[in-house]
């Protein structure tokens, strides 16, 4: 009997010293490292380029929209006033152009012609005058003095006459082409204010130009928006990458192009396979501190971002992300 407890009491001793000798073993082995980092994704604001008080906000939270969907509207009377003004102006550019390439009424070319023909007669009139004033002149019976005075009359009806022409060729011709062309580019310019207030009356609708999740409206029916300020915020969660913040000493575990695999706690067990794609040119604050200059230095940390391999079904920003051993070269 005595044999059999000093067995058993032998063997216990046995067990205990191999369990002791386990644990320390086990106790002195390098521990994996555990790197954690976060999921984020692409997110984007949705504004307007003008001002105005909101008219309806046609999504929610949560819901998923697609590219080119309304998101919400925009009231803005300042505008509607001042569409009227430009089509206003552009109507008037457009009558003054068509004024140019029409060029004068026909009462004014005929009243142009008119006076021309008028000082044309009386032109011929003078001259029929002088040639007889002339002919008395060379008889010796008109003094040289009305012969002079008939010929000044008579030249000076000739310049009315032509300037009277001249008046008329211009009534039928019209505006000049520089004046033409003037009034064109006023009607052109003018169209343009009309289609730049009509843009901005276009962007009182705002249309999504992405395709995501709501996640946030910060404005509200009724409520005034600035210009450019975000009214609704989209998540695009099919674009998501990791972030880590590595310390300098660990960063060549990852390197640019490296993957490596990495479990996400809120998907379960599950391991996913990630692949570096953006190492900071920059180290950003300090997270370990030195306790003495001469025991070791300060060090950085670096922004490290991954993105998955594949596509990952139920993946959301926010969520924490484990890497429990070193990333292999790719």
């Amino acid at each position: 009997m005595s044999k059999i407890k000093f067995a058993a009491l032998a063997l216990a001793g046995t067990a205990f010293v191999g369990w002791t000798g386990y644990s320390f073993y086990q106790a002195y082995q390098p521990q994996p490292e555990v790197f954690q980092g976060q999921i984020e994704a692409q997110q984007y604001s949705i504004s307007s380029k003008v001002p105005g008080r909101i008219e309806e906000v046609l999504v929610h939270k949560g819901q998923q929209i697609d590219k080119g969907q309304l998101v919400f509207t925009l009231y803005s009377p300042e505008l509607d006033a001042k569409l009227e003004q430009a089509k206003a102006g552009q109507e008037a550019a457009d009558a003054m152009a068509e004024q140019a390439n029409t060029g004068a009424r026909q009462q004014e070319i005929d009243a142009a012609s008119d006076q021309w023909k008028k000082a044309k007669a009386a032109a011929e009139l003078m001259e029929k005058t002088y040639n007889r004033v002339e002919s008395l002149y060379k008889d010796g019976v008109a003094a040289e003095q009305k012969r002079d005075e008939a010929y000044t009359q008579w030249k000076a009806a000739k310049y009315t006459e032509n300037a009277a022409l001249q008046m008329y060729n211009m009534a039928k011709e019209g505006a000049r082409v520089e004046t033409k062309r003037a009034a064109q580019e006023k009607l052109r310019m003018a169209a343009g204010a009309v289609a730049e207030v009509e843009a901005y009356t276009a962007d009182t609708r705002i249309e999504s130009f992405y395709s995501g999740e709501v996640s946030q409206i910060l404005l509200h029916q009724g409520e005034l928006a600035p210009q450019g300020f975000p009214v609704v915020t989209v998540i695009d969660l099919k674009d998501a990458w990791a972030v880590f913040n590595i310390r300098e000493d660990k960063l060549s575990q990852f390197t640019k192009g490296s993957v490596f695999e990495a479990k996400i706690p809120a998907l379960g067990d599950e391991s996913f396979e990630f692949k570096v794609n953006y190492v900071a040119p920059m180290g950003d604050f300090a997270t370990w501190r030195a306790t003495s200059s001469q025991q070791g230095f300060d060090m950085r940390t670096f922004e490290v971002e991954a993105r998955p391999v594949s596509p990952i079904d139920g993946l959301r920003a926010g969520m924490s992300i484990l890497v429990t051993k070193a990333p292999e070269q790719a």
